[in-house]
């Protein structure tokens, strides 16, 4: 019996991937080196810090613990400067549609992102109290393929992980939802999300009854 379903964020509720890029690629710049959006995809889902080093690591540049934090925190200034100006507009096709659907049942929603910034950004586009338990970077010490921020959204949300349902759009967020012993649906492309039980291309039409019959 599913009892919760456990989204991330980016890229499955609001697209801020670009953001994330555009703040990276201005921090690589500076340093002398470029990213590709390729690159950037093998980004989603990794925290700031894992995704500075997997950056740092691309570019041949070494640097101090210090002078790494200096760099994330100047990146998410950057970063938070664009997600600020976001609004209901920016909710993905069909999540609207999809929390209504959720909401005429008895199954809860939870967030489970490595975004410290999510609660700002669900504010932003007026999602925030669609969600009866937000795990985000700021109750997390692992990041994703860990699946410390799914066992945690369960725990909160008083559910086990058979019960539980994951929503991802990057491969180390369905590999943390498997490693928590959890359904997941992928949301993008079936040749890139190929650990997820299902993918679907998004939640434009997307039936409730019907998913939970396929899943």
């Amino acid at each position: 019996m599913i009892k919760a379903f456990l989204f991330d964020l980016d890229g499955v509720i609001v697209e801020t991937a670009i953001f994330h890029y555009q703040a990276w690629r201005k921090m690589a710049n500076d340093l002398g080196f470029d990213i590709s959006e390729e690159f950037n995809e093998g980004l989603k889902g990794v925290s700031r810090m894992d995704s500075l080093d997997l950056i740092l690591k691309h570019g041949g540049v070494e640097l101090s613990e210090d002078q790494k934090l200096e760099l994330a925190a100047k990146k998410n200034e950057h970063y938070l400067s664009l997600v600020s100006k976001m609004t209901p507009d920016d909710i993905l096709p069909g999540v609207q549609d999809f929390f209504k659907q959720i909401k005429q049942t008895d199954v809860k929603i939870g967030l489970g992102s490595v975004s410290k910034n999510a609660k700002m950004i669900l504010e932003g586009v007026g999602l925030l109290d669609d969600f009866d338990a937000i795990i985000d970077g700021t109750k997390i010490s692992k990041g994703k393929p860990d699946p410390e921020v799914f066992l945690k959204g369960a725990a909160e949300l008083g559910f086990s992980q058979n019960e539980c349902i994951v929503f991802e759009d990057a491969v180390a967020g369905v590999e943390a939802g498997k490693n928590a012993g959890m359904k997941v649906v992928g949301i993008g492309k079936a040749e890139i999300l190929t650990k997820a039980d299902i993918v679907l291309a998004g939640f434009e039409g997307l039936e409730l009854a019907e998913l939970l019959r396929q899943i």
